[in-house]
């Protein structure tokens, strides 16, 4: 698989909710309570999510494994991306529009839609992994170049799903999720990997 487009993944790889630790003095009940429905699963999804990559990135660089053992690493990996974007997209969705922001219901349903087809692609990587020929070598090594050429569509429809996130944490809804501790115990997290991983 391609070395850089692993390195890629690995760097800031995470969905963050991308948070400054500023806290907000006047406070708002109602969206400080859907804040506390985003963030209290936070921390668990991130950790997933953040291991699966790491995951992908190991299997990327460990030439020693045979292609039966990548396939199962790379299968698992994706799954779990899957599931853990997945699960992202089911909280989002669950919390509904934030409350008293404008536009919220418009920019929380284009999280989850991102969010969900996002997880989709992994879903379809996986199932594109269990199909490689691992008694071949060449025809595995073939099979996962094309693999590794739709990671880099994926990885554009990641961006993309980060940058909707962005936009749902920005303004007074950054505020209300930076003063959750399951948000700033993943800020946290995704900061010391992203420093690890550079």
């Amino acid at each position: 698989m391609n070395k850089k487009l692993a390195a890629a993944l690995s760097g800031g790889a995470v969905l963050v909710l991308a948070l400054t630790g500023c806290t907000s003095d006047e406070g708002n009940p109602e969206l400080d309570a859907w804040a506390k429905k985003v963030c209290d699963a936070v921390p668990a999804q991130n950790a997933k999510i953040s291991a699966a990559y790491v995951a992908i990135t190991k299997a990327a660089k460990d030439t020693t494994s045979t292609p039966k053992e990548l396939q199962q690493a790379d299968a698992k990996a994706f799954q779990d991306l899957a599931d853990g974007y997945q699960a992202r997209a089911s909280l989002i969705s669950k919390a509904g529009a934030p409350p008293g922001v404008e536009g919220g219901a418009k920019i929380q349903q284009d999280v989850v839609k991102k969010l969900t087809a996002l997880s989709a692609a992994y879903a379809d990587l996986k199932k594109q992994v269990d199909g490689l020929n691992t008694k071949d070598q060449a025809k595995f090594a073939s099979g996962l170049k094309d693999v590794s050429a739709e990671m880099k569509q994926v990885e554009t429809q990641r961006k993309s799903a980060v940058q909707a996130l962005k936009k749902l944490e920005s303004g007074d809804t950054k505020k209300a999720l930076t003063s959750q501790e399951g948000c700033k115990a993943a800020a946290s997290a995704s900061a010391s990997a992203a420093a690890t991983d550079s």
